[in-house]
This record gives C-alpha cells, structure tokens and sequence, in this order.
C-alpha cells in the first residue's frame, strides 16, 4: 500500500534511527493531547498508533475495527506518515505513550523492553502463520509483535513499451541495465528505483547469492558477487537510463502510471492504482540475479503491531491485538486486500483471498512464495545505515567498493558486538 509499507530503505531508517534513539532514550519527550477516549466496557481506555496509509478507506478501517471490539474503548492517533516514526517514539518515553502501535521488527525495542511478550497469544495458531514472519518476530524463542500484512516488492514494467524496444523480461542486472538503455527514449526513461536506490540494496545483495547476516549474526554482505553488484549499479547509476528526481517517491507508482518510466522497483501493494491506470498492459518480475550464479529475489516488506511494555493496560492491550489480528479473520482480510494489494500473514487467509488469486496479483504471490527474503530483527539501523553509505560512496559517488565495504564492516562489527557479545 503506497504509504502503507516499509517500502524502501530511507523510510525504514527513519523508523529504525527512531527506534535506535527511543532504545537509547536519547529522544526528547513530547507530551500533547494522545486523544484517548472515554471508557467502553470494561472501563479501560487503549490508544493505538498509526502512520497516515495512502489508500482511501484505511483511516477509517481501522477506526471501524476498533469501535467494533467492545472490552475497552479503542482511540486511533493516525499520524502523518512523515512525523510517525518521531512522534512514535518520542511519545513512547513520556506518560502519553499509546498503549499498542504499528512498527517493524527491531531488536533494540526488545533489549529495551519497550515491547510486550506476545508469544501466549500467538502460540496457540502459530502454525496459520507464514513460518518466516514468525522468525522475524521472535527473539530468544519468544514472539514480539503481530504481523498484520505481508508487502513484496518487485520490478512492474510496461508490457507495450517492452515490446515496442523488442525488449524481453531481465532476468539479470546485465539485462536490466541493457533493458534500461533501450527503453530510454525521448521523455521517458527505462528505470526508476528511487532517487538513492535504498530500495533495492538488500535485493541486489540477496540476488548475489549473499545476505545481510547469516545466521550466526556474522557479516554475509561482503563477497565478491555483492562487488560486482555494486560495480554495475555504479555503471547502471551513471548511464543516464535511470529516472532520477521524479515527481513522487518510488512506493508510489504514478511514475510509472503516467509513462515518466518503462520499469519502475515498487510494491505490491500498488496493483490496484496499476491496473485502474494501465489496464492489463504491465507485468512484474523480480529483482534479476546480480551475477549468473546468484537467484533472483523479492523484498518482503510489511507492518506488525505492537504492544508497549511500558503502558499501564498491557494486558487489555493484549487482549485487544488478539481480538482484532488473530481472531478477526474478515477484517484481516480485508486490511490486507481491500485498499491495496498485500500477502496476508495467515496462510489460512491468504488461501482463501480471491482478489490475489488471479492475473499480476497470483504471479506477485508466486515471486514472493519463491523468492521472497524477510526482516532480519537483527540487522539494525546502524548497519542498514552502513550499507546506505556503502551506495552512497561506491554507487551515486565513485568510491572503490572494497572500501566502502570495509567501512561498512567496522560499523556493523561494533553493532553485533554491542548486541551479540
């Protein structure tokens, strides 16, 4: 869902320095009206948080959702999406605090306590959920946080441009860089990932055959493949065939929906706008293998929610996430298909959702449900920071990559020791 998902790697670090600085409890504290509500049956009042969604109906979803549930009486703080992440976690240390709130999974917010233990509620339909969004979510065996949608993301071109260039579906960054350059006529331009291309430094590490971590939490980014990668994003940056400085942010598709693009790197959570705007005349594919003895891969983006440790009705708090993402399934589903296109978590659901299950939609869920990577809760902002610089220098600037790898090792280095011992 365009303002809906983590979907590119500057919004997630605002998130996450956010999460870091609240962790630390660096954030100055803000107070101000939390808009808590009066009492509804049992007396207690929940305040829950929301970043500001794209997708008209959402804001008003949510508030449906929760004047529906009937032990406490539920107010939503729906916030713009550029002042969530600060407001959030700058509440987060001050008397106003909401009660429960939507986030990603981030180890600090653990080791803070900030988040509640939720491993009594989802234990019992576990096994409805994917496996991988559980393992993003769990910590020393312990499960902290909902997940609400699931949000893959993949290259969405135009099938008459592709065409008209004679031009067939890349399945490496060498194609797509070729792609790029003969799509590239006139007013339009053959690629747009985002001005600093933060969206798809994961899915060209992945797409190497390399990984953030591996899981003894050790460095896995820095091979020769992932060099490579960086050399030809180098090129590809520098070739004049990307869309740089477009109207709106790579989440939204209106670059490509207007014809500014032929490819453009977004989210699944854009078919709808896609197809109301170019009819069938688009397809998606995932990130193209970085190197020929890599695979291709797909982001998995997404939201959970959370409950604050620190508030005065966690149980109450508790009890409403249950009620609403785990015993809910009507409204689950139609969060998750109703106002954009998202996975549902629940394998029960996702099954049953009709709208995935034909055309762009069934081809997202396969690319997802074969190469779709998730959420490490262990690769912190200062290593996503680090690998946002390592593009800075050695991609938009012309640093060596070695280097800006090594400097991006020493930076990770000193996070997991401080995490990990």
């Amino acid at each position: 869902m365009s303002a809906m998902s983590n979907s590119n790697w500057s919004r997630r670090s605002l998130f996450r320095a956010a999460a870091g600085m609240a962790a630390a409890g660096s954030l100055a504290a803000c107070g101000g009206n939390n808009g808590r509500g009066g009492g509804a049956g049992s007396g207690v009042a929940l305040t829950q948080y929301f970043h500001a969604y794209g997708e008209a109906g959402t804001e008003q979803a949510i508030r449906k959702y929760a004047k529906a549930y009937d032990k406490a009486a539920v107010s939503t703080q729906w916030i713009t999406s550029a002042d969530f992440e600060s407001k959030l976690f700058a509440t987060l240390l001050t008397k106003n605090a909401p009660d429960l709130f939507e986030f990603h999974p981030q180890i600090q917010m653990v080791k803070s306590g900030q988040v509640a233990d939720l491993t009594d509620i989802i234990e019992p339909v576990r096994n409805d959920f994917n496996p991988a969004d559980i393992t993003s979510h769990t910590v020393d065996g312990k499960i902290y946080g909902v997940r609400m949608i699931d949000d893959p993301q993949f290259f969405f071109y135009r099938k008459s441009m592709l065409e008209k260039a004679k031009v067939e579906v890349p399945t490496t960054l060498d194609e797509l860089a070729e792609a790029a350059a003969k799509l590239t006529t006139g007013k339009v331009k053959g690629l747009y990932m985002g001005d600093d291309l933060h969206s798809v430094i994961n899915p060209m590490i992945w797409s190497a055959g390399a990984d953030t971590l591996d899981a003894k939490n050790q460095i896995a980014y820095h091979t020769p493949a992932v060099i490579e990668g960086i050399k030809k994003m180098r090129k590809l940056f520098t070739s004049g065939h990307l869309l740089l400085g477009a109207p709106t942010a790579s989440w939204d598709p209106s670059s490509l929906n207007q014809g500014l693009c032929a490819i453009q790197f977004c989210g699944m959570w854009a078919m709808p706008s896609i197809q109301k705007a170019l009819g069938d005349d688009w397809g998606v594919f995932p990130f193209p293998k970085t190197v020929d003895s890599g695979k291709p891969s797909v982001y998995n983006g997404g939201w959970s929610m959370f409950v604050n440790a620190k508030g005065k009705n966690v149980e109450a708090a508790k009890a409403y996430v249950k009620w609403l993402w785990i015993d809910q399934k009507k409204y689950q589903e139609e969060w998750a298909t109703s106002f954009g296109f998202h996975i549902p978590p629940r394998t029960s659901i996702a099954q049953t959702a009709t709208k995935l299950k034909s055309g762009n939609a069934a081809e997202g869920v396969r690319l997802f449900n074969e190469f779709g990577h998730f959420d490490n809760i262990g690769w912190t902002q200062a290593m996503i920071t680090s690998l946002e610089d390592v593009f800075a220098n050695a991609v938009r600037k012309d640093m060596d990559p070695e280097a800006a790898l090594d400097k991006a090792d020493t930076a990770v280095e000193r996070e997991l020791k401080k995490l990990f011992g």
